[in-house]
């Protein structure tokens, strides 16, 4: 069994901002196992789906970013997730807008969100992939105003396939492919 949590913000004022990345990704992923978001559970909003046979959970915390490792640890305790079967996907200010970085584990970074996480759960070496929102453009803005800003409509072509990308190898880890491959196919 894995679990698919992609990080963000419950409101619908956030839904098209650069923090909710991984909400959008975990949609992805939904789609792509031809999973719905059904049931709440867990201070989360859930979907469950099949691959080759196992279940897979994929969330999306209702807790607000800097509180998402509740949910995470709640999930995994009442899944029985190990850490090898933990894949978080989440917004990473970074890497440049639109790159996805795949790592088996790694520290929070800047992000509170992960910080959260890695803090709730006490783990670290589980499965991030990290869509890049950095834009030099932006660089005179404060962190917090620019995750929280909306993506700008000329580059939602450019987020929606990095969604997609990090949709694909979230689910290719779940399906079993090896780290390795994944992140030769994905990163980039």
């Amino acid at each position: 069994m894995f679990l698919i949590v992609g990080l963000g913000n419950p409101e619908e004022k956030y839904a098209k901002t650069f923090h909710n990345m991984g909400f959008l990704a975990a949609a992805d992923c939904a789609e792509l196992l031809h999973a719905k978001f059904k049931k709440k559970e867990c201070e989360a909003s859930v979907a469950e789906a099949y691959l080759a046979g196992e279940k897979v959970i994929i969330a999306r915390p209702l807790t607000y970013m800097n509180c998402s490792g509740r949910a995470v640890k709640q999930l995994m305790k009442k899944y029985k997730i190990g850490e090898k079967e933990l894949v978080v996907i989440y917004d990473d200010y970074d890497l440049p807008k639109g790159h996805v970085r795949i790592r088996p584990s790694g520290s929070a970074g800047t992000h509170n969100g992960m910080r959260s996480v890695i803090a709730e759960t006490g783990l670290s070496a589980f499965a991030r992939i990290r869509i890049g929102i950095r834009d030099e453009g932006a660089a005179n803005i404060p962190l917090i105003d620019y995750v929280l800003s909306e993506v700008r409509r000329e580059d939602y072509d450019l987020f929606a396939a990095a969604s997609k990308r990090a949709a694909e190898a979230a689910v290719a880890i779940a399906s079993g492919t090896p780290f390795d491959l994944v992140m030769t196919k994905y990163n980039g």
